[in-house]
């Protein structure tokens, strides 16, 4: 039995070893050890549900969708729009055409940026960021800069790599248009207070956006209880295929920007005097979609609430605890990111040794981790480093995996 109630403890505990039997990519060695994997931050392993989605679709129910209308044009359309309103569903919005279909949570903070904040920018316009940012919650914006003239303002962090919330109200003038912060840095993991960020931008009138691709996987999410104008994620990160993301969008909102993408199923009429536009959430959908990838991203959350998102939260955050307790026991390690709010990133550097030959030799043990920037290099210059190793924890891992990181880093520390 896979599972939902099938992965409960005798104590109602959320059993990680029985759901890892789900994840047929753990069952291997590397250099002949058994895997632990400890990179889920970057992209989680896929349960044998999500696979077998996915590939139903590929062997049976795969055509183009929306147009067509032979059967099975009619079952992947089907298909694909079910999909939608499991994500619907998983994060509350109040209607299926604020759930935008992306590559990921990189294209749509790309979508806000283009159609939401360019058209209502001048020169001199701001959108405030933090200093913990993933690159594509930069770049977005600098590539604003360069075309309009749109300024980035960015809230500071303490040593710790907690945002100092204090300072956002004075970093939210009248010419902010967009706050864009992480729920959960990919780097730290530390854990923004989200309710209160939103809570502020709104009483100035600035509408904000969440990237949440390192959340959703950790942390329920209620759009219209958080009341976040626009928010993202990737389906890579919570179990699902990669190349499918999702943009949440207030209705309101998404109805008065102008589509990000031209080409076909975006469109309701084209002649070469003008086009008019798809409805809502399609507008924003040009392109034949990654029709697979949805359906299975609608598997994995079919998954991940089957399982039960706040005992798989408690599992996570009790491995984190004692993997930070055991790791600050090892001499020489030093975590970097140690805010008092935390999800499933431990991310350390040791005496004489650079990441990457950290990332290496544990891999010989079989234990997969990240090294380097994590994409987020203004926060390792904060931090005073410029790379860090990364153990992240996803539902599957367990005990055993803790005990044998740390057992291969006491190896490399006696090794050096």
């Amino acid at each position: 039995m896979t599972m939902a109630a099938a992965l409960a403890g005798p104590d109602d505990r959320f059993d990680a070893a029985r759901a890892r039997l789900d994840f047929p990519c753990l069952h291997q060695t590397v250099h002949g050890r058994p895997l632990v994997y400890l990179d889920s931050a970057t992209s989680a392993q896929k349960p044998q549900a999500v696979i077998d989605a996915v590939a139903g679709v590929l062997c049976h129910d795969y055509a183009n969708i929306h147009r067509g209308v032979h059967t099975l044009s009619e079952r992947a359309t089907d298909l694909h729009e079910g999909a939608r309103e499991k994500v619907r569903a998983f994060i509350n919005a109040a209607e299926r055409r604020e759930v935008v279909f992306t590559r990921g949570g990189t294209e749509g903070i790309n979508l806000v940026a283009q159609s939401y904040v360019r058209p209502r920018a001048r020169p001199g316009d701001e959108v405030l960021i933090t200093t913990m940012e993933h690159h594509a919650n930069i770049v977005p914006w600098q590539l604003l800069g360069e075309q309009i003239g749109l300024k980035l303002v960015v809230a500071p962090i303490n040593d710790d790599g907690e945002l100092l919330l204090d300072a956002l109200p004075g970093l939210i003038s009248e010419r902010t248009r967009l706050v864009s912060v992480p729920w959960v840095s990919n780097a730290l993991g530390t854990i923004n207070p989200v309710h209160d960020i939103v809570a502020l931008a709104h009483a100035r009138g600035v509408p904000v956006l969440i990237d949440a691709c390192q959340a959703v996987q950790h942390i329920p999410v209620d759009v219209r209880e958080l009341d976040c104008d626009f928010l993202v994620f990737s389906g890579h990160k919570i179990y699902g295929p990669s190349g499918i993301g999702v943009l949440y969008g207030k209705a309101e909102l998404l109805e008065a920007m102008p589509p990000y993408q031209g080409g076909g199923d975006m469109i309701l009429s084209v002649s070469f005097e003008g086009t008019e536009f798809n409805e809502l959430p399609y507008k924003f959908e040009a392109g034949t979609p990654a029709i697979e990838a949805a359906v299975g991203l609608g598997a994995a959350l079919d998954y991940l609430v089957g399982l039960g998102i706040d005992r798989v939260a408690a599992h996570e955050a009790e491995l984190l605890a004692d993997a930070t307790r055991t790791l600050q026991q090892i001499p020489g390690l030093r975590i970097v990111g140690t805010a008092r709010a935390k999800s499933s990133v431990l991310s350390f550097v040791m005496d004489e040794l650079h990441p990457h030959d950290i990332g290496t030799l544990l891999d010989l043990d079989g234990v997969a981790v990240r090294t380097g920037h994590h994409c987020a290099m203004p926060v390792m210059t904060r931090l005073g480093v410029t790379a860090t190793a990364r153990a992240s924890i996803g539902l599957y891992n367990t005990q055993g995996d803790i005990e044998a990181l740390a057992t291969s880093l006491r190896r490399i520390t006696a090794m050096f």
